[in-house]
């Protein structure tokens, strides 16, 4: 197995649906070719907070990292911090010390003037930028305040997180931003949708998809990371683009929900993907209003080695 020196680099977003708590799990699916240094080159186009992004980036001996997302406010803060990693530090800084300097009440008044400024500037917002200080702290700053570290946004494109009164956060961790910002110097970062990844993607390529999961529940849905719907239909299309990928001689995984945790008899991923391997893993439901239903449930991983 063929590993470069580890660093410290981990997510700088708490995001739902985020592969932290899996990547060990994740990791033991992983294809030979990149555990021994065969495969050059790694891509994510659903990246959100990173987490088996960082995790390949660190462990293994790939040569070329590209990452992806639709979400424009999240691909700002990756450029951001990879080219001005300094100065989002000394503005969080800053955020951070008014922040904890309030009472109580008054931070909540401030998370709410900060939520209604994100939102009130998104209309003038170039999110086509290569980076935007003052936009990249607020999103920080709002997703280590808000309610459960959710990113959702409303049909308008609005961030509608309540406050989370958590006693302490931690606004600006300096240390791992310089450390995400060292991973970053060596990648690729594109906004764009998945489709837009086929361009690179040839048999020395691994590609990691976790889309937006299909609901296992009515109430599954409540996050929702842009105003664009991933419905069953956008679901088939995935898997459609999966089998095209698959026949470049390609490596794919890809992340999911299972149905299956709430109607044995649903074999919606089943048919999408039938020919593929279809691996389970166990998570944890960390979002749920109801602390008693946030216990272990099985993901899944569907694979084409």
């Amino acid at each position: 197995m063929s590993r470069v020196a580890q660093a410290d680099a981990k997510p700088f977003l708490k995001w739902a649906g985020g592969k932290r708590q899996l990547v060990p799990q994740i990791d033991r699916f992983f294809p030979e070719a990149v555990k021994d240094g065969s495969i050059g080159r790694y891509v994510e186009p659903f990246v959100g907070s990173g987490a088996v992004f960082f995790h390949v980036a660190q462990s293994y001996a790939v040569s070329e990292l590209i990452i992806s997302d639709s979400n424009a406010e999240l691909i700002v803060a990756y450029r951001t911090i990879k080219r001005c990693a300094d100065k989002l530090i000394s503005a969080l800084q800053d955020i951070e010390y008014r922040y904890h300097s309030l009472a109580e009440e008054k931070r909540k008044v401030f998370f709410y003037e900060q939520r209604a400024q994100f939102n009130a500037d998104a209309t003038e917002f170039d999110h086509l930028s290569r980076e935007n200080v003052e936009r990249t702290a607020q999103l920080i700053f709002l997703n280590r305040t808000c309610y459960n570290g959710l990113f959702r946004v409303n049909s308008k494109g609005e961030f509608n997180v309540p406050y989370g009164r958590y006693k302490n956060p931690t606004i600006c961790d300096a240390v791992n931003l310089q450390s995400v910002a060292r991973v970053l110097q060596r990648t690729e970062i594109h906004l764009g949708p998945y489709s837009n990844c086929e361009k690179v993607v040839d048999g020395n390529t691994l590609v990691y998809f976790d889309p937006p999961y299909r609901p296992i529940s009515k109430s599954a849905s409540f996050t929702a990371y842009s105003n664009q719907i991933f419905d069953d239909k956008a679901q088939e299309d995935l898997a459609e683009f999966y089998r095209m990928l698959d026949k470049r001689g390609a490596k794919l995984m890809l992340s999911n929900s299972d149905p299956k945790n709430v109607d044995p008899n649903d074999s919606f991923f089943e048919e999408a993907y039938a020919g593929f391997r279809i691996e389970r893993v166990c998570a944890r439901r960390r979002i749920n209003s109801r602390p008693d239903k946030r216990g272990p449930i099985q993901e899944l991983l569907i694979l084409n080695y």
